[in-house]
């Protein structure tokens, strides 16, 4: 009997604890794009991925569009999308550049982009054209009030 209660409890804990997210995760030493892609600089380079907080309002990811490797990419311009079980969304580039790799795993595992937004849910990389760019994308507690604010709106 005692096993059954602590069995419901944990089951009770567990959808609490499931549901009561709060706010998404942000990372610090990385860029954001208020269309709520992350950058983050290598180099020359960028790894980019849409963040905690997209991933969380699309809900499970099914599909990502990626593009083809030497594709260039404009700041702000559309470059692929991420089709979840409610909503198709298109995915924009952060910075202009042309796409030097893209995460192949995602063909097989676009659930990636949920479970590791900002480490194995990586999107694509890009050769920056400009680092200029950069000044324009929001650290990560502007980000997180953007979050916020915009989360308050709706």
């Amino acid at each position: 009997m005692a096993s059954r209660l602590w069995a419901s409890r944990a089951a009770s804990y567990l959808r609490i604890s499931a549901f009561n997210r709060g706010f998404a995760s942000v990372v610090k030493n990385m860029k954001y794009a208020d269309s709520h892609e992350w950058l983050k600089v290598e180099g020359d380079s960028a790894v980019v991925g849409i963040t905690d907080h997209a991933q969380d309002h699309l809900g499970d990811v099914v599909y990502v569009e990626l593009p083809e490797v030497g594709t260039a990419v404009a700041k702000g311009s559309s470059f692929g999308a991420v089709e979840s079980v409610k909503a198709t969304s298109d995915i924009y580039s952060p910075v202009s550049g042309k796409v030097v790799e893209v995460n192949k795993e995602l063909n097989n595992s676009p659930g990636l982009v949920n479970a590791s937004p900002y480490e194995n849910g990586w999107i694509i990389k890009v050769e920056m054209s400009s680092t200029d760019e950069l000044k324009s994308l929001m650290d990560s507690d502007q980000y997180s009030k953007f979050c916020e604010e915009e989360d308050a709106k709706h």
